[in-house]
């Protein structure tokens, strides 16, 4: 497996979960803080090859991709910050629309690979603040740069899988919602603004506690985007696909806020930010009937299993478990489970 974006969150659960299932991982990324859960856990040890360099590098990648060997390539690396994506646009854009491409590109160009999954995002969507969930055939928009430049993406992904079809090789997009999990050092996300202040007894602040998102466990999205893989053949070349929880598990921020305050204990609790921030969705859903019916893919932990293990796993490091035996633990609980 050849994984771009391997040193951020989603990427660092996907190599311990890969490592689980016994596979090769060839990570190609950028470097990141150290506080990030790639350099916490030491999960360089897991992976056949590291690599730190830009996904633009279009001849770099393409070099990395075929002495790698792999057949499958996961694409995860992307700026996935709304609001960096406001203070430097150009920089969103080139990262989603250009880096997609290369990586593209660099799969076009080395025969051994056979399946590319492209992962974007649910924000892919034109958010009509609809109350049911978008599905796969609906509009693409996005209003912010970094929900715009995912779609583009996705836009830049169908164009190079139509235009240039290979014999035995196939590309399909997938499009998940918000995560959460042990070890989330993303900037100006949910999770961590919540561990960081219930674990420091502070009140969490939230910018738009009413926002509807849908919730999952970061394992969920990473089962789909490794079932989408697995399925992938040419019959499917071109292909979007949504993996995201039930409704039931679409909640407002502060929801998702005050069930994990319970969990947490020791009195735990949140407020709302005065200054809210620039534009982001209000109303978000997703529909991933298609995943259930041909894929055979459906979530496992519903959102309040998935903030107690989130719990959990940081309650567990701060006791003196190690951030990797942590994360494995609740990779095998998952693989169980499923």
């Amino acid at each position: 497996m050849f994984v771009t974006g391997h040193t951020g969150f989603k990427g660092a659960w996907l190599c311990v979960l890969l490592d689980a299932l016994g596979a090769q991982v060839h990570g190609y990324a950028l470097d990141t803080p150290e506080h990030y859960l790639y350099t916490r856990a030491g999960l360089g040890a897991l992976v056949a090859t590291d690599e730190r360099a830009d996904i633009r590098d279009t001849a770099g990648l393409t070099q990395a991709v075929a002495a790698s060997g792999a057949q499958v390539v996961l694409h995860l690396a992307a700026q996935t910050v709304v609001r960096e994506s406001y203070d430097d646009p150009g920089e969103a854009f080139s990262t989603n629309v250009m880096g997609t491409f290369a990586v593209l590109q660099a799969c076009r160009d080395v025969p051994a690979v056979t399946r590319c999954v492209v992962v974007t995002t649910d924000k892919v969507y034109a958010n009509n603040e609809w109350v049911w969930g978008y599905r796969e055939v609906d509009a693409l928009g996005g209003d912010d740069p970094y929900s715009a430049s995912k779609a583009a993406a996705e836009i830049v992904a169908r164009s190079m899988a139509v235009s240039f079809p290979r014999a035995g090789y196939a590309v399909a997009t997938a499009r998940a919602g918000n995560v959460v999990g042990g070890g989330d050092a993303t900037p100006e996300a949910l999770m961590p603004e919540l561990v960081g202040a219930y674990a420091h007894g502070r009140e969490a602040v939230l910018r738009r506690p009413a926002a509807v998102r849908p919730w999952q466990h970061v394992l969920e999205p990473l089962s789909g985007y490794l079932t989408l893989a697995e399925h992938l053949s040419p019959d499917r070349h071109a292909t979007a696909w949504n993996f995201g929880p039930s409704t039931d598990d679409a909640l407002t921020v502060g929801e998702v806020a005050t069930r994990l305050a319970t969990a947490w204990g020791d009195g735990a609790a949140w407020r709302t930010d005065a200054e809210p921030g620039p534009h982001e969705a209000g109303l978000l859903m997703l529909d991933s009937a298609r995943a259930r019916t041909e894929l055979g893919w459906s979530p496992t932990w519903d959102v309040d299993t998935a903030l107690r293990n989130v719990v959990a796993w940081e309650h567990a490091v701060r006791a003196g478990t190690t951030a990797l035996d942590a994360t494995r633990t609740q990779v095998h609980d998952y693989l169980a489970a499923s």
